[in-house]
This record gives C-alpha cells, structure tokens and sequence, in this order.
C-alpha cells in the first residue's frame, strides 16, 4: 500500500490550524482494510461559532477581503488552481487513502478541480448589473452583491471536486465561507485549506471544520449569523437543512441531492456501446454518485442481447487496491456497505434475476461486486431507491410514450439518459424528461461551464456554469430621481 503523508488533522479557523475547544478527535478510516488513519479535531458548535465570527469579520464591508478588487479576487483563485496542479499526486494519493476511489481517477478529478477553479476565477470581474428602462423620470440600474457569509457542508463521494463546487463560485463571488467536510472524509478539505493559506487568501475567508452533521452540521445550519448553506447529500438531510435554515433567518439554500436517474436504451442503438455508456453510469465511483444512471431501461427488440452484454461488461470490471490499476475500489465505509449489500438481497427477494455479482469482493475492506440485475420492476425497491453503490438494474419497455412516464415516475430528478440514433427521438426525450441534466449517447458529461442540478426532491438550486455563481450573490435594485431639465 501507498504510504501517504498526514499533514493536516486540525480545525482551520481564520488561516489557523486549532484544536477542537472541546479537544476531541474522531477517527477517519482506510475502506480499503478499515484500519484507522489518523484522529481528526472534532468540531461542534463552540468551533462553529469561532469560524462563523472568523467570516463575518472577513466579509466586513471594510475589511481586505471586500475592498480587494475583483481581479485580485480571481488571480488569487488562479493561484490557488496552480498549486493544486502542483500537488495533485499527493492531494489524489491522500482522496485515495481516505475514500477509497482508484488513484487514477482520483487524479482526474484533482485536476478537474482545478479546471473548476479557473473558471470561476475569470467570471470574479465579470458580475455585472444591468440598467433598466424603468417608468417615470428616474435612472434605474441592478447591482450585484455576494450574499455574505456561506455555510457549505460536503458529501463523501467526491471530496476534492465538491469542495470546489462550493469554494470556487463562492470566493470569485466575494463571500467568505466555513466549509463542513463530510465526516468520512475529511483529509482532502484540510489539505486544501492549507493551499488556500499559501496562496494568499485573507484571515477568516475560508474556514474548514471537521466534524458530524449532528453537532458541527446542525450548528451551522442553524446559526443566525450564517447568510447561506450550500449542501450536497442525501435527500432525507436536505429536508433537515431545509428546515433549520427558516428557523434563525431564513437563510439561501442550495441543495444538490439524491437521484435514481433513468438511462433508456432504444432499439436502434449498438448494443454494445450503449452498454458500455450504461456501465459507466451506473458503476462509476463503484455506484457512489448522485446521479448515476442505475435505472436501465432497454427497448425489448434488444433486451436480451443487452442483458448478456451489460452481465459481460460488470464481469470483467475489475476490482482491489485502488493504487494499483483498478476499475473500482471499495465503498467509502461499513455503514454505506451494509445498506448496499441489504439492496443486493433485496433485489434477489423481490424476484429481479442477477445475473452478474451480488456478493462481496473479499473479506477485508468494503469491497462489493459488481452486480447487474435483470428483468426488474419498477415497483421493486432496487428500481425505486437511491442504493449509491455498483449495483445496475435492467428493466425493459415497448414504446416511446411507456418509457417517458416510467422514467419520470420518481420523485427525484437530478439526471436521464437516452441512448439512440433518432435525433427526434432523442430531443423529444430530452424535452420531456424531468430532469436537471439530460445526456445523449453518453452519461454524465459534466464541466464547469454547465449547470448542474435537480428537479424535484433532487434539490434546489444550480452549481457549475453562469448558473453556479448566481447563487451567491444578491440582486439590488437601484432608482435614482432624474428630472427632465426645461427646455430653454
């Protein structure tokens, strides 16, 4: 195995590296042999409140931070991109360690981070207002503004790309920010918090506090002096954050939430390229992804053939040491693989045919096979819930007017797919489908220059894109008196 350096395991409160007032740990565990890596600090609430006041501080009308001009705000997130790049063997050894992606991937992803980052580090001087042409002898203009001081709390799944989701369009928007790490992963955040410092960034912009959703999550959620939360996870929390941010001060919210996003597969695609695009879409990131396509749906005239394919594919789809040159590692933690292994059982009880995996790989670690069901129905419970892990399931249809409505038949909505060679098949598809993002002929396709999102119980709000800044920033309406002069 990788030896990987441990550098940071502190809380990061106005550029400092602290302990928890309370001086509690938590461990953070290795999903490859579930040995314990190392004792993070442990935020609560009294952490909480230092790095909100930290923030606030930083976002004072008066203070560096919003006096620098916008430029220098986007140089500063230039710079922060390059030293990722620097770094980004050791920050994806260390995302590997902790989550348990392949390394490979996770040095894409590190990379696509800081692609991310240097996107929004050019739109820092391009928000722009608009005059108005409003009624009456006035001049009216709007004027943007960030909203102010940003709780962003962080899933598991992609811990480097979804720090940067949220700091990025953040920063370049002039809000200061106390990010929650997810508990499972907190490494990354910390390492990142420490490049921030390096490059510059003013006391109290970027605070990183590690801790549980409970304690150090629900406080800041809850705290009066927060402007906004920013969340990504499961739907059952958002609906908790939701709630806790009316209570103070009706906080913004942003939401990026569950999926059980459909992939329809029509009779005039090839087989086996369309079961390549469905293979990647439900497995990457061995199934933990929000908006993977894990509900295949396939037009019976090639069921049978995609079937044996997809079986096939899942098959050969290798899994192990994620430092080593593997498709899938395991999953993130024994919570996760527990409620992954009760869908595969699941899946077998209510009658679906399992024609690839359903076991565990191994003994030691949270390693799952890749498991392919066929013949599902839709009413089956691995058809219907979010099961975030390498499980795909296979269910056929007849006609075009069926599948729309089976696809939009959930009460998420984050992502759909179609695969075929019909472009009026396709683009009716694309228009009728409930979804915040819709592929053709191939499956999550994401950049920083597209908006992402859900419909539905998939959440609220957009990230990535012109979409992404928007929302953190505040309109304001400006109407000055502008009396016509008398005509001499």
């Amino acid at each position: 195995m990788v030896k990987v350096e441990i550098k940071y395991t502190k809380l990061f409160i106005n550029n400092e590296w602290v302990d928890a007032v309370s001086k509690k740990t938590f461990p953070t565990i290795n999903p490859q042999d579930e040995s314990v890596i190392a004792q993070v600090a442990e935020g609560d609430k009294a952490d909480v409140d230092l790095a909100v006041e930290a923030a606030n501080k930083a976002f004072h009308r008066y203070s560096e931070w919003r006096t620098i001009d916008a430029s220098q705000r986007g140089r500063l997130l230039l710079k922060l991109a390059d030293v990722i790049v620097r770094d980004y063997k050791y920050l994806a050894e260390l995302e590997t360690l902790d989550c348990g992606k392949p390394v490979k991937q996770a040095e894409g992803e590190v990379l696509w981070s800081a692609n991310i980052i240097r996107y929004y580090a050019g739109k820092a001087d391009k928000i722009l207002g608009n005059t108005i042409p409003a009624d009456g002898e006035v001049l009216s203009f709007t004027m943007k503004e960030p909203v102010g001081v940003c709780g962003q709390i962080l899933p598991w799944n992609y811990p480097i790309p979804m720090f940067v989701w949220k700091i990025a369009p953040a920063l370049a928007a002039g809000c200061t920010v106390v990010v929650k790490p997810a508990e499972q992963t907190p490494l990354t955040a910390l390492a990142m918090a420490a490049l921030i410092k390096e490059v510059g960034f003013p006391p109290g912009v970027v605070n990183v506090i590690p801790g549980y959703g409970p304690t150090a999550g629900a406080a800041l959620t809850h705290h009066a002096r927060v402007d906004k939360i920013a969340f990504t996870g499961s739907t059952e929390v958002g609906r908790i954050i939701m709630k806790s941010a009316a209570v103070t001060n009706l906080k913004r919210v942003t939401l990026e939430l569950g999926g059980k996003s459909p992939l329809v597969i029509f009779n005039d695609a090839d087989v086996e390229k369309a079961a390549e695009i469905a293979h990647r879409a439900a497995f990457a990131n061995a199934g933990q992804c929000c908006v993977a396509g894990t509900r295949t749906y396939v037009q019976s005239g090639i069921y049978e053939k995609f079937v044996a394919k997809a079986a096939e594919i899942a098959k050969k789809r290798s899994v192990g040491n994620p430092y080593e040159n593997v498709q899938q590692g395991p999953q993130v933690d024994s919570d996760m693989f527990n409620k992954v292994m009760g869908y595969i059982e699941a899946g077998k009880k209510d009658g679906a045919r399992c024609v690839a995996g359903g076991n565990r790989h191994g003994t030691v670690g949270y390693f799952i096979q890749p498991t392919v069901f066929a013949d599902v129905k839709d009413d089956m419970k691995i058809a219907r819930e979010e099961i975030f892990g390498p499980v795909q399931s296979i269910l056929k249809f007849e006609t075009f007017e069926e599948i729309v409505d089976r696809a939009n038949d959930s009460n998420y909505g984050l992502g759909a797919g179609v695969v075929t060679n019909d472009i009026t098949t396709a683009m009716s598809f694309a228009k009728l489908v409930r979804a915040g993002s819709v592929w053709i002929n191939t499956y999550e396709h994401i950049t920083p220059q597209t908006p992402f999102g859900g419909f539905k119980e998939s959440g609220i709000g957009r990230e990535m894109g012109e979409d992404g800044i928007l929302q953190y920033l505040e309109t304001k309406t400006v109407t000055m008196n502008l009396p016509k002069k008398p005509i001499l």
